[in-house]
């Protein structure tokens, strides 16, 4: 008979009790062989009750988002937890550099450095691209006012405007003209330690290209469609956005992708893990890549795609990250979410047309997350609330999130 194997001590990075990042936690906690610490910079008593009973450790910092506190507070976690961590992680873009410098000083198993820097410095990434034969905008790095104007001379107007180093769309900013560049940068002054990223601007359907990738073999990905792109979504406040996840993504509209976007993972270097890319299609078919994260998708798409699969992808990545292990799994259903953002200004006073909507979609709806009333906005592109839908059929799903994003509103006052 042959021993239990000893479980896995997992160090999981929880900077701020975000609902996100606490569900990710939750999945890794519920894990068997495994044995989990958070780090936080928020006290112990942040972290709900049913996760706190879970965990073997905890251990609080100064700033769960620079490697020296998070090393000082891996040490400490080990020392609670029989003196070795064997996995770091966390779900933050802006973690994901820090947490692998922190791997490489305690020689923990996983992305380094060097790799991660491929991801998150967007211009970096995209001097990969361009010198691999990955398709990308044409970029520049500027330092000061006439670095840009420069680029701007070069390509042309409008631009994208934004730091090297985001998430998401937060901090990006399209500009149509000189003025507006100009104004943006005197608004932001770049310094040479602080540049900013300019990129020409690609017209056409911007989509999402989502992978799992195990031991260097992509083995896993999924496509969803945007309506509208993130940038307008950031650039009007009002508009209600939806993702749609088509059920059959085999097909020969998106094989292309599926080659460009195996290929610029290849080129960055992924080796193990779940990883959020966004890419256009061009009016005259050509493709583009935007940017990639290793990490997986925010914005629900985490949700979105446990819905479609049918399967726990919280507790899916969470295997993946720690035993590296992910069962593909088949894809029955079409899923896709609206957001549903604020209409005026001030608190949250009323929802209108939720119950009609409920009564015509019925059962398509999964899963749904409303404001109260009183609440605040939440400023953020995700809006004060979302529905997600699931059926069998695209169609039905598609059409559900047009009447959805057009019937619901989230009165402000």
């Amino acid at each position: 008979m042959h021993p239990a194997p000893s479980p896995l001590h997992a160090a999981f990075v929880v900077p701020f009790a975000l609902e996100t990042s606490l569900r990710f936690a939750r999945a890794a906690a519920s894990l068997p062989q495994v044995r989990l610490g958070i780090l936080s910079q928020e006290p112990l008593e942040r972290i709900p009750a049913e996760l706190r009973e879970k965990i073997s450790a905890f251990e609080r910092v100064p700033d769960a988002l620079d490697a020296h506190s998070l090393e000082q507070g891996v040490r400490g976690l080990a020392r609670g937890m029989g003196g070795r961590i064997d996995r770091l992680l966390g779900v933050l873009e802006q973690l994901q550099v820090p947490l692998a410098q922190v791997r490489e000083r305690l020689n923990i198993r996983g992305m380094d450095a060097r790799e991660a820097l491929g991801f998150r410095d967007k211009s970096h990434m995209k001097e990969i691209f361009r010198a691999s034969g990955v398709p990308c905008a044409r970029h520049a790095l500027a330092s000061d006012l006439p670095q840009a104007l420069a680029f701007a001379g070069e390509v042309g107007y409008p631009l994208i405007v934004k730091p090297p180093a985001g998430a998401g769309s937060r901090n990006t900013f399209r500009v149509d003209d000189r003025t507006q560049l100009t104004s943006n940068l005197h608004a932001l002054p770049p310094s040479p330690t602080q540049p900013v990223l300019l990129e020409e601007f690609i017209s056409g359907r911007e989509h999402s290209f989502d992978t799992v990738t195990v031991a260097g073999k992509h083995v896993f990905h999924s496509i969803s469609v945007y309506t509208p792109g993130p940038l307008e979504v950031m650039r009007t406040p009002w508009i209600q956005w939806t993702v749609l996840l088509p059920r059959n993504i085999d097909t020969p509209e998106y094989a292309p992708m599926v080659e460009i976007g195996r290929k610029a993972l290849d080129v960055l270097g992924m080796h193990t893990g779940m990883s959020h890319m966004e890419w256009f299609r061009r009016p005259n078919g050509s493709i583009a890549v935007s940017e990639v994260a290793a990490r997986p998708p925010g914005a629900q798409f985490t949700t979105l795609l446990s819905a479609a699969h049918n399967v726990d992808f919280y507790r899916a990545w969470a295997q993946l990250m720690i035993h590296e292990e992910f069962d593909v799994p088949a894809r029955p259903f079409s899923a896709g979410a609206v957001f549903l953002r604020g209409q005026g200004e001030g608190q949250v006073a009323a929802i209108h047309g939720l119950e009609k909507v409920r009564k015509e979609l019925g059962d398509v709806i999964f899963e749904e997350r409303l404001p109260r009333v009183g609440q605040l906005p939440s400023g953020s592109y995700d809006g004060e609330g979302w529905l997600i839908l699931r059926h069998p059929e695209t169609k039905v799903v598609e059409q559900g999130l047009a009447r959805a994003a057009s019937e619901v509103r989230i009165q402000l006052g």
